[in-house]
């Protein structure tokens, strides 16, 4: 049972917006058993969306759209989608009054063109929208299957937890996708490869192997279709765990800074941190986990040097012997935000996200980190890269990584 996921809107291929709906549609969809055989965005032109259609039925048996179902005029699902069934459209007076509903508790007066989100296609099968005013619409093609979604995240997201999915299980039979997945860090790709190629190579049908490269390491995902193969599975991976060794820091689809989090709480420490370079970015990252306010502090982003000098108590003469971007600069800025917090444990970043500001000496992309685990101090130096974005959120995922790899070898000592 294949399916093909359609994104609208002339939006996505300007890139103005990111397509997240269908990287978030595709993984709810494989943890529930169906296979995604294609992922298409086509822009808000009619013909575009009848291509893309009659292309996606040749090959997929459902069909999921998101977008161009709202109630401005580049939105032209519904009819497009009349065109292709052959239908008009009819008013549906119960999504009308879903729609009065909204706007009445919301104190917002309703309008000719929201009203029209109540004319639907009259060979759909109607679904109410429960946080939004466009209906979800469920057709049928002789065996084939097709639903239009608004694109709204937030409502495609509910749409599918609450109707779609459901929906779909209940009417197609579907195999279970099982799968295992491993933050593996001290290893390049290539290397890591070769060091699995054995085992890869022995892998029996249908089991599959990925390398998917993330910041400060690399997932592996060990993965087959089939509940049948759940013990095959679980040998396969404790294969795999032992292959990598330490160099596995954690088993399952978890974040570094959850599991950092979770480090912290089992040894009763706590953590602060000390950012320059990626301006509160590792802050973002662990501030995101529930219940991090247990055992993280707080952070001193110390972007300019007089920063560093008032609060973190860099010196002036190490900044202007080794320079801002160096080892002794980072280790003195942990053990400052250490102090000022009276934290166990402490990261401290400095370094250079370009796209200017690299020399010779110090191109863009370098980077000091260091980090402290009760009274170790480890300092490593890496280069991320050229890209400004990317280099922040590498450093701050390598951070995060490699004051877990300190914690961790404790552990194994």
């Amino acid at each position: 049972m294949k399916i093909e996921i359609i994104t609208i809107g002339d939006e996505l291929l300007i890139g103005q917006i990111t397509d997240t709906n269908a990287a978030w549609m595709a993984r709810e969809l494989t943890a529930e058993g169906f296979a995604v055989g294609a992922i298409t965005t086509v822009g808000d032109a009619a013909d575009d969306l009848l291509n893309a259609i009659n292309h996606a039925f040749s090959r997929a048996d459902i069909l999921l759209l998101t977008g161009g179902v709202g109630p401005t005029r580049d939105d032209r699902t519904k009819e497009t989608l009349c065109n292709y069934f052959g239908c008009g459209l009819i008013l549906n007076n119960e999504v009308l009054q879903h729609v009065e509903n909204l706007f009445s508790r919301r104190g917002i007066t309703l309008n000719p063109l929201t009203r029209d989100q109540a004319l639907v296609p009259e060979l759909a099968t109607v679904i109410t929208n429960s946080v939004g005013t466009a209906p979800l619409l469920w057709f049928r093609k002789g065996e084939q299957l097709l639903v239009s979604m608004p694109g709204v995240p937030g409502e495609m997201r509910t749409a599918m937890r609450e109707e779609i999915i459901p929906r779909l299980k209940r009417q197609f039979q579907v195999n279970s996708y099982l799968r295992r997945d491993y933050l593996v860090t001290g290893y390049s790709e290539s290397a890591l490869a070769s060091h699995l190629a054995l085992f890869e190579d022995q892998l029996p049908a249908p089991f599959s192997l990925a390398y998917l490269p993330s910041y400060g390491g690399i997932l592996l995902r060990i993965s087959a279709w089939g509940e049948e193969h759940a013990s095959a599975m679980d040998l396969q991976g404790c294969e795999l765990r032992r292959l990598l060794g330490n160099n596995c820091i954690t088993e399952g689809n978890k974040k570094a800074e959850e599991l950092l989090g979770e480090l912290l709480c089992g040894k009763q420490l706590n953590l602060s941190t000390a950012e320059s370079c990626t301006g509160g970015y590792i802050a973002h990252l662990i501030t995101s986990i529930p219940g991090a306010s247990s055992w993280y502090m707080g952070s001193v982003i110390a972007y300019d040097n007089s920063v560093k000098k008032k609060l973190l108590k860099v010196k002036n003469e190490t900044i202007e012997t080794y320079g801002v971007v160096s080892r002794e600069v980072a280790e003195q800025m942990v053990m400052g935000v250490a102090t000022a917090t009276e934290t166990s444990c402490a990261i401290a970043v400095t370094g250079i996200m370009g796209p200017e500001g690299g020399t010779k000496e110090k191109p863009v992309g370098t980077v000091w980190i260091a980090t402290l685990y009760r009274e170790e101090i480890i300092t490593r130096k890496y280069n991320v890269g050229n890209n400004r974005a990317q280099n922040i959120d590498r450093t701050a995922g390598i951070a995060i990584l490699q004051l877990i790899r300190m914690m961790q070898e404790d552990s194994f000592s």
